[in-house]
């Protein structure tokens, strides 16, 4: 399992600032905990960048990989941003990755240029249309992105599928098309094809306290369904791994001592299984 480091992003307002700023400081130490704490790859989310794009997202990777031995996940809408990063890409550390291209046609360009760079890439199950309904929509849109990836070169094992998670709180029937789509996927090439997920996406808008326990059982669901990498907390998944055989125990219908515990994986896992409706206060009902 990857665990793609999630800290570096522009929406967090120490990350902001920092990339503003241009200061190493704060950027080398999350990179740098992100990789003790299990990361296999750092994803340097530097957003739209419309001004000034190249030359920031340059200054990120160099920046992460001063410090820390692991491949960076280029994050942006900004093509020419995400080719200026991948120029200065230390490769000894591993294969970068795109993050990432749809079935957008203004998207497609992302593509050509991981051909060019030999670059991984993420294929986001979305198109022009908007958000897909179910995990057979999912798959089509997946089966098309696999074509035009064929087509410019790129071979299947390097592309990533990702199946498009949503919030819980607005949109819980669709926490368990993702796991259906995450085991289509699979089915869809030999060798099975490589997925990831934005794990945190998961409990935006939720509680803080809640985020923890949303994001890691989700992402054991997920692991049980095949899942190959996420962009996530590496802490949280480390606990997350920690936890999976206790996890695994409830779900298979035994007891365990810790009753607490046992009632949080129940009533977080109905959620996910559509079971119960989502609420903030669920855990308390």
């Amino acid at each position: 399992m990857l665990i793609i480091g999630e800290k570096l992003s522009i929406i967090a307002k120490r990350v902001r600032e920092a990339m503003l700023k241009k200061d190493k400081g704060p950027i080398q130490e999350i990179a740098t905990r992100q990789w003790k704490e299990g990361s296999g790859m750092i994803d340097a989310n530097i957003g739209p960048a419309e001004d000034g794009g190249e030359d920031l997202m340059q200054w990120m990777v160099t920046t992460i990989q001063e410090v820390v031995p692991l491949p960076v996940c280029l994050d942006t809408t900004n093509f020419s941003a995400v080719e200026a990063g991948l120029k200065v890409h230390n490769n000894q550390w591993g294969r970068p990755l795109i993050n990432s291209t749809s079935n957008d046609p203004e998207r497609f360009p992302m593509m050509e240029i991981a051909a060019k760079y030999n670059a991984q890439i993420i294929g986001l199950t979305v198109g022009k249309g908007g958000l897909p309904a179910d995990a057979e929509e999912r798959a089509g849109i997946a089966a098309e992105i696999m074509g035009r990836a064929m087509e410019f070169g790129i071979p299947l094992e390097d592309l990533y599928l990702d199946p498009l998670v949503l919030q819980v709180a607005t949109s819980q029937d669709h926490a368990l098309h993702v796991v259906k789509a995450i085991k289509m996927f699979q089915e869809m090439n030999d060798p099975a094809m490589k997925t990831v997920v934005g794990l945190s996406n998961i409990s935006n808008g939720c509680p803080k306290t809640l985020r923890p326990i949303l994001n890691k059982y989700y992402f054991v669901m997920l692991m049980d369904a095949g899942l190959s990498s996420a962009i996530a907390d590496a802490h949280e998944m480390a606990e997350a791994m920690q936890e999976k055989k206790i996890i695994d125990d409830v779900l298979s219908g035994k007891t365990i001592s810790d009753a607490a515990k046992m009632t949080e994986i129940k009533k977080t896992m109905d959620i996910f299984m559509n079971k119960t409706l989502y609420a903030h206060s669920y855990l308390e009902m």
